[in-house]
This record gives C-alpha cells, sequence and structure tokens, in this order.
C-alpha cells in the first residue's frame, strides 16, 4: 500500500508506573486495564471521532482529524479517571498520562509515523500523572476553542527531537477542595522516598536510609526550608505528582529518584524539579558498592547536597530576576546581589554593595547581607581600579564581626566574614573558629572547605590545603566561584615550595577569568622564580595597565595579612624581579 501524508492530531497516552503496577498483581492488573479500554477509552475515542492506530502494553496512539476534538477527548478521560480512582487504593490506582500535538503524519498500511507522532510521545512522556501535555501547535489551533486553563511549561529538549518544543500544559483536573499551603519565604525542597527498582526488599531499608541522609545533608544549608521525613516519607509507594506534592507539602523544589542493585553494585539516580515550571533543574546518577552501606550513603548525601545546592541557588537567581523590583524584600535583595558575586567586575561592586545596604535597611539583622559587604570589598581590591579604602575596609570588618559576635548559624554568613577578617583585617585564629563552626553546621559548604585553605597555608599545613580544595571541588564541580578552588589549590602548591604546580591552577583561573587582578599579580611573581622573566615583566605590564598603584610596598602590606612571613616573602622577591617598583 502506497504510503501518504496529512495533516492530523495525535494523541499518545500510556500508564504510569506500569512496570510497578505489573509486579505488584500482573493478571489483576490486565483486567483492570482491559475494562478500562471498554469502559472509557474506547467510547471516549469514539465520541470524538477519534481513529485508534495501535495499543501496546501500557500505551495507546490515536489519531484526530480535529485537535479541539482530540484536547477534549483527553480532558474527559482524565477527569473520569479522577471518579474511576476514587476510594481505589494507591498501589492499585491507575493513573494515565497523555500527550497531544498536531503535525505532518505519513500513513502507511494504517500506521502512522514521523516527527508529528515522535513528538506527541515525547510530550506524553513530560505529562505528569494524571496530566496532559501539549504542543505549542495545539495551542495556537485551538485558541478561543476550548475553555480549559493551562501553563506555560516553555521551550524543552525531547529526546530525538532536533528542536525544542514549547509544551504546555493542559489544566484538565477540577478545581481542588483544600487550598494548597503558602510557600515559606526561602527556597523549599522535599525530598521523597526513592523508588526501589531491585525487586529486592533488603534494599528498601538502604533506599530509605538514603533518602534520610540526604534530607540531613540538606537541611545543614540554612538558607534551605526542607520537609521534615516523616511529611516526605508519607507519599512512600504512591505513584507521585509532583505538582500535588508542592500543594500539599508547600515546596518549590522536589528531589526524587531511584535504588536500583546488582550484584554487589548499587546505582541511584536522582532528579531535582521545579514544581512551578515542571521542568528538571539537574539530574545525576551514583555508582558505588555495598561493602559499606553506611559510607556510601554518607557519600551519595553529601554529593548529591554540594552539588545541587549552586543549581538552586542559581534557580533562585532567575526567579527573583524575574521579580518586579518594588516587591524585593531583603533575601531577594540579597540574591540580587550574589549574581554579581558569581560574576564580579570593577562596576558590579558599588551596585552590589547598594542591594545589600537596601537589604539590611529591610532587615538590619540579616547577617548573610552584612557578611556578603565584606566580601565584594576583597572583590574590589581583585578587580577594581582603586584600592580599598581604610573606611571601607573598617566597615566590612566591623560588619563582618557583628555576624560573628551574633552567633548566628548560617554557614554562608559564617565563612564570608570570615573570609572578609582573612583578607582584610589579617584575623585568622578568629577567622578559622569561624569556617570551624560553619563547616560544623553544614559540612558540605564547598565555599567554606575553600575559605579553609587560606588559614590552612597561614599555618604551614600546604597538604591538608591541596585535602580541602579537592574535597571542595568534589562538593561543588560546576561552582560560579571555582576561582575560590583554582586560586586555593595554587596557594596550598606555592607554600609548598610547587611553584610549577601552583602556576598551573593560577593559569586554570586566568583561563576562566581573565581580568582577575590577584591571579595576575600571583602569576607574575610565580614566573620571575621559574626564570620566565619575559613571561613575568607581561604579566606585570597587563597588572599595572588597571591597577597602576602597585607596589612592593603595598602588596607586602596586603600579603602580610593573608600569608605567612615565608610566602609573603617569596611573593615579594618573585614581583621585584618581575620589575614592580619598590614604592
Amino acid at each position: 500500500m502506497t504510503a501518504t501524508r496529512r495533516l492530523a492530531a495525535i494523541l499518545a497516552a500510556d500508564v504510569a508506573g506500569y512496570s510497578r503496577l505489573m509486579g505488584a498483581d500482573e493478571e489483576g492488573t490486565l483486567e483492570r486495564l482491559k475494562a478500562l479500554c471498554r469502559e472509557l477509552f474506547d467510547p471516549k475515542i469514539a465520541e470524538h471521532h477519534g481513529r485508534i492506530v495501535k495499543t501496546t502494553g501500557d500505551g495507546l496512539l490515536v489519531e484526530f482529524a480535529s485537535v479541539v476534538d482530540a484536547v477534549r477527548c483527553a480532558v474527559e478521560v482524565q477527569r473520569a479517571m479522577i471518579a474511576r480512582n476514587d476510594g481505589v487504593p494507591d498501589h492499585r490506582r491507575i493513573e494515565i498520562r497523555i500527550g497531544i500535538n498536531l503535525g505532518d503524519i505519513i500513513v502507511e498500511d494504517g500506521d502512522i509515523y514521523g516527527d508529528g507522532v515522535n513528538i506527541a510521545a515525547r510530550l506524553e512522556g513530560l505529562a505528569e500523572p494524571g496530566g496532559v501535555c501539549v504542543s505549542r501547535t495545539v495551542i495556537t489551533q485551538t485558541r478561543g476553542k476550548l475553555d480549559f486553563p493551562v501553563e506555560d511549561l516553555g521551550e524543552q529538549a525531547l529526546k530525538n527531537i532536533a528542536q525544542p518544543i514549547h509544551v504546555f500544559r493542559v489544566v484538565s483536573e477540577k478545581p481542588m477542595a483544600e487550598p494548597s499551603l503558602a510557600l515559606p519565604d526561602k527556597p523549599s525542597i522535599a525530598v521523597l522516598p526513592f523508588a526501589n527498582m531491585s525487586g529486592d526488599p533488603e534494599q528498601e531499608y538502604f533506599a530509605d536510609g538514603m533518602v534520610e541522609e540526604i534530607i540531613t545533608a540538606l537541611s545543614r544549608i540554612r538558607w534551605l526550608f526542607v520537609i521534615a521525613r516523616n511529611s516526605s516519607f508519607t507519599y512512600k509507594g504512591k505513584a507521585v505528582d509532583v505538582k500535588r506534592v508542592a500543594r500539599e507539602l508547600g515546596v518549590r523544589y522536589v528531589l526524587e529518584g531511584s535504588v536500583r542493585k546488582a550484584g554487589n553494585r548499587v546505582r541511584i539516580t536522582a532528579q531535582l524539579i521545579d514544581t512551578g515550571t515542571g521542568t528538571h533543574i539537574w539530574a545525576d546518577r551514583f555508582d558505588g558498592a555495598l561493602d559499606d552501606i553506611f559510607e556510601l550513603q554518607d557519600e551519595v548525601a553529601s554529593g548529591v547536597a554540594g552539588t545541587i545546592e549552586p543549581k538552586l541557588r542559581q534557580s533562585e537567581f532567575q526567579r527573583v530576576s524575574r521579580k518586579p523590583t518594588e516587591n524585593l524584600d531583603a533575601y531577594d535583595l540579597y540574591l540580587r546581589a550574589l549574581v554579581l558575586r558569581d560574576k564580579p567586575t570593577a562596576e558590579s561592586v558599588p551596585e552590589a554593595i547598594a542591594l545589600l545596604r537596601r537589604a539590611l535597611a529591610i532587615d538590619p539583622n540579616y547577617a548573610p547581607a552584612k557578611a556578603a559587604i565584606g566580601w565584594f570589598r576583597v572583590h574590589e581590591y581583585a578587580h577594581g581600579r582603586n584600592p580599598v579604602s581604610e573606611a571601607d575596609a573598617a566597615e566590612a570588618v566591623a560588619l563582618a564581626k557583628e555576624v560573628l559576635q551574633a552567633g548566628k548559624d548560617d554557614p554562608d554568613a559564617l565563612w564570608m566574614a570570615a573570609y572578609t577578617l582573612i583578607a582584610l583585617a589579617g584575623e585568622h585564629d578568629i577567622a578559622a573558629a569561624a569556617i570551624d563552626r560553619a563547616l560544623t553546621l553544614n559540612p558540605n559548604a564547598a565555599l567554606a572547605w575553600g575559605a579553609r585553605v587560606f588559614v590552612l597555608c597561614f599555618r604551614g599545613q600546604p597538604d591538608a590545603a591541596v585535602e580541602a580544595c579537592e574535597r571542595a571541588m568534589r562538593l561543588s564541580p560546576l561552582d560560579p566561584l571555582r576561582r575560590v578552588f583554582t586560586m586555593g589549590m595554587s596557594l596550598a602548591h606555592q607554600t609548598a615550595g610547587r611553584y610549577e604546580e601552583a602556576l598551573d591552577w593560577v593559569e586554570q583561573t586566568l583561563h576562566a577569568e581573565p581580568g582577575y587582578m590577584t591571579a595576575l599579580r600571583t602569576k607574575a611573581a610565580l614566573c620571575a622564580h621559574l626564570d620566565r622573566i619575559e613571561d613575568a615583566r607581561a604579566v606585570l605590564r597587563q597588572l599595572l595597565e588597571v591597577q597602576p598603584w602597585h607596589t612592593i610596598a603595598r602588596s607586602h602590606r596586603i600579603d602580610s595579612r593573608i600569608y605567612g612571613p615565608e610566602l609573603v616573602a617569596m611573593r615579594a622577591e618573585g614581583l621585584r624581579k618581575a620589575g614592580l617598583p619598590e614604592e
């Protein structure tokens, strides 16, 4: 039979959690699916003039001549499913996902092919249980013809589809009887029980323990609101709709995952979902041996917490950037300043400090904003055309001490205050105690480990400093502030007299951030010590073009606060050989 082409609305449907249902009750599930098709799907499809192209074990592909009919059919099916599932135990409940696309299809021997079909299938995969996802073409063609509200999920990259597809969710459910919980005043997350994919009941304990460790690790991030284990575990063994979880628990983010065992190996997968948009903002997997279950749980928990923290922060940055400036509270203003912290320039420092001052005007005791002012003053030295004034440095140090004296249990505020006290006041002992406190509160705070390097190097412990940097980079491998880690590694190798290795790390820093003046000054000194005098002079010229006020005397005063005497002398000698003026 000759293949033909035509425009059609394609509906793809499948059963959410089909494997779980079949594993629990194969014969019963098959009987209920047959009844579902006979009593609901077949009549609804016929009523809306659709043609069933084919069925699979848990799926259905239907062609409609009218896209309006296709959407009406999908919504009526999902609403009928709510009634059918009323009173059915969670472990026996059948929930359907539906995707609809309007596109060109190839018809041959009764079957249909082409991108129009493939996109419908991918949209079905994006839909939540009980949900309907459609493409922009569907929305365009049904505008003004249907009264179902829709949610814009934005452009989505679909597997094996060349271009991103703009996706919408059709709100098919009827209004909820119960109101949603209001979101707290800081980012909120629920960690759902991980699915045990091993078929081994023993792994249930491992999976549950894994989730408890992750909840504990995330709870140490003080700027996060984390739902307690007992509430999260009420969803154990249920087919989960993350938007429903968000409404019932009052959270913006949901972390879900699975555990699969094979022999002595275990694979753990996790994904972080923004429930406001339904998008996945992070996903990863962890493989390990079951020789030491508790060690593996600790490793995965710290890895998940350390890795998703910057992802959550980035998602919050994007949320705040969309918020009207007149509606910003102290936390929002602080977040806007952090965006500038992650991409510092000479111009960004005054802008960030102005935001932080606005935050403190709203909440004079807001410790993170106080500590961040010092962080930006250190950046002013590292990036600015002018040195930090004595008055600005004194204010930053005073604010940092206020943070420590208030005993705030915020790891971010503590390590930023410590960093300020090291760089602007040379108070290493006080800073060391603050960093230790931050790491006690949150052992997964990557940037606190990065700050600890300065204390360890000042105390002449370069190998411990290397270990601290390695841990920081392992916890947050894609951190926007990675320069803290790479410069920390350079500092550790400088302290140990390993100048080639130190230079390698400085060059990594400059590759990512060419205008980082501290790295240029360090590179000039190291090149001179490695007898690369011409390179040292070229780097020094680049530095002095931006910061012409540098001299040996000024560099010595700055370095004396931050580094031990031997390293201060080494850097001064290198800069002298490179040609930096004495006064």
